[in-house]
């Protein structure tokens, strides 16, 4: 037994380690990419993130914009920070290996091996599509690099465009070669999740480049890649209106949702959020005047109350009877406010009040609203990650862009084949399926029944087509965490200052009289509520402090100074953006 047993020492002392990955034997087999692109998942399909932690969607945090009217609204940063998460490359080097390791998997056919590198260039462009949107130019790795090359890994910033131009090279490879499905409907990457994510970042940067006066020829390419790949998505993808708009936010199984093109799954005791909870309780971060009256009223016009011809259908705003009164369907999906016999706000059935006394339904699931999954981070709901209602928005936008930039303008057709499948899709209002007619193009200009409209709340720099087309996209996106970066690229960031935009910093009208007659659970949260009058009036959710847009810098966030300090280091140069001193 010693003889055997000193036989066998060696061969057991070198043993791979069981509960480590090892680079040179990792890469044996199609299971193994597979397990190794799921590794990607919870940085970039966050859904509603997990336990107490929050994703994109409506939160507190995600305030900083004109949706909202927080109590002390989120600031712009100020400082060049020490330190900042966010310049980082891990994710490009995990894909750049990634890519280099597919060559390496024995047995691959020529489509399992073009899909995984689809898989892969499709992550990478992901991150690098993040590093740009937050910081500008950024240095392009096309290899990890090692860690003897210096010169490479302190290499300069690349222009913008130039890792965009490599950016759109791995969506259109990624495009062309990933699967049309791999796995369950909706849970892995697919070619249509490749093209809708497409159709989103080339968007971001085709207006990014015209609106920031970067290339009018780079605006042009980058939203023809978002037109196309929109398209794609709509005429081949089998994606379709079966649900009301609020069922893709607040379902116990997205499975059968034909507006998921992916989403997040959870379940009780495996996976669980807190965003149905945030929407149950109080304390919410709560819409604001300036959002609520972005919605149309169901003749498909503004509401217009002070203008020279004011929509008739409008009836006011002094009580959620008139707020409500018809208007746009998924404003109902969205918000939740009752009737008390005075014609004054509460929430239904649930614990508590808004910041601003418009409420928040779109995430709520009714059915466990009251039970201990639904007012803790044990919410089982599932989260949409990409959807149809957004490549519509995104297809859209592209196509009126591109108008502007010496192409063919949107068309009554590309209008037909987006918002106006928007609008048809059912209401989820009992007793009442009454929707928004169809958006019109008449001499490029908006219309309805064949009547040009324009909207007296117009920003003036914006097209009126453009305009609508924007309204559009806030409404069916709102609070998913896109319109702060929709105000960075269409250089709208003065949207969110309250001192040149009051209606931001308003919610709901109030009498006060009125409210000192409610219980104590609702009454007594208002009594000392700021109105703008003095016993009625709009709620002013911030009445001390303001955000105020100083300087185009913030556009862009600046470079951490570690990051510039390890290249000084190493006898290098990490430029700073414009603005910005340490």
């Amino acid at each position: 037994m010693a003889g055997l047993m000193a036989g066998c020492k060696k061969d057991f002392l070198v043993r791979d380690p069981l509960d480590k990955l090892d680079d040179d034997s990792y890469w044996a087999n199609e299971k193994n990419l597979r397990t190794f692109a799921y590794g990607f998942y919870t940085t970039y399909f966050v859904g509603y993130a997990s336990g107490f932690t929050f994703g994109p969607y409506f939160y507190q945090g995600q305030s900083l914009n004109d949706d909202f009217g927080p109590t002390s609204p989120p600031q712009f940063t100020k400082v060049v920070p020490a330190t900042d998460g966010g310049w980082s490359f891990t994710n490009i080097r995990k894909a750049n290996i990634f890519i280099d390791r597919i060559g390496t998997v024995p047995g691959l056919s020529d489509e399992a091996r073009n899909h995984w590198l689809g898989v892969a260039r499709f992550f990478r462009a992901l991150a690098f599509s993040d590093l740009v949107n937050t910081y500008g130019d950024v240095p392009w790795f096309g290899k990890p690099p090692l860690s003897s090359e210096e010169e490479l890994i302190y290499k300069p910033r690349d222009p913008r465009a130039v890792v965009m131009d490599s950016v759109l090279a791995d969506f259109k490879f990624a495009a062309e070669n990933v699967r049309a499905a791999d796995g369950e409907k909706g849970l892995n990457v697919s070619k249509w999740v490749v093209m809708a994510y497409m159709s989103r970042i080339m968007l971001f940067e085709g207006t990014w480049q015209k609106y920031h006066n970067l290339s009018t020829a780079k605006a042009a390419e980058y939203l023809a890649a978002a037109k196309w790949a929109g398209n794609e998505v709509i005429t081949k993808g089998g994606f379709k209106f079966t649900n009301a708009y609020r069922e893709s936010f607040n379902s116990l199984d997205l499975s059968k949702n034909e507006d998921m093109i992916m989403y997040r799954r959870y379940a009780t005791g495996l996976l669980t959020h807190s965003l149905n909870s945030y929407v149950n309780r109080e304390g919410q971060t709560g819409p604001n005047k300036n959002l609520v009256e972005t919605y149309l009223c169901v003749n498909g016009l503004p509401i217009d109350p002070s203008g020279a011809n004011p929509n008739p259908l409008y009836v006011g705003d002094k009580n959620i009877n008139e707020v409500m009164a018809n208007r746009d369907p998924r404003m109902f999906g969205t918000y939740n406010m009752e009737v008390r016999p005075n014609g004054s706000y509460n929430k239904t059935n649930l614990l508590g009040v808004s910041t601003s006394g418009y409420c928040t339904l779109k995430f709520l699931n009714d059915e466990i609203k009251d039970q201990s999954i639904g007012l803790s981070n044990l919410n089982p709901t599932h989260a949409p990650v990409i959807r149809y209602g957004e490549v519509l928005v995104n297809y859209a936008e592209a196509a009126a862009e591109l108008g502007t930039l010496g192409q063919p303008g949107i068309t009554q057709e590309d209008l037909d084949k987006s918002i106006n499948i928007l609008r048809k899709r059912p209401t989820g209002i009992p007793g009442n399926d009454t929707k928004l007619p169809d958006l019109q193009v008449v001499g490029g200009q908006p219309a309805v029944g064949g009547t040009v409209y324009d909207d007296e709340k117009r920003d003036p720099l914006v097209p009126a087509m453009i305009w609508e087309i924007r309204r559009e996209r806030r409404v069916e996106l709102v609070m998913e965490g896109f319109r702060l970066d929709d105000l960075r690229r269409w250089k709208k960031l003065d949207y969110t200052d309250t001192e040149k935009n009051p209606d931001i910093n308003r919610g709901a009208w109030i009498v006060r009289s009125e409210w000192d007659k409610q219980p104590p659970a609702t009454g007594s949260w208002l009594k000392d509520v700021t109105l703008t009058g003095a016993n009625e009036g709009y709620i002013i959710p911030s009445p001390v402090a303001k955000r105020i847009f100083e300087s185009d810098k913030v556009y862009l966030q600046p470079i951490p100074l570690n990051q510039i300090k390890l290249y000084e280091d190493a006898g290098a140069e990490l430029s700073q953006n414009p603005g910005w001193t340490q």
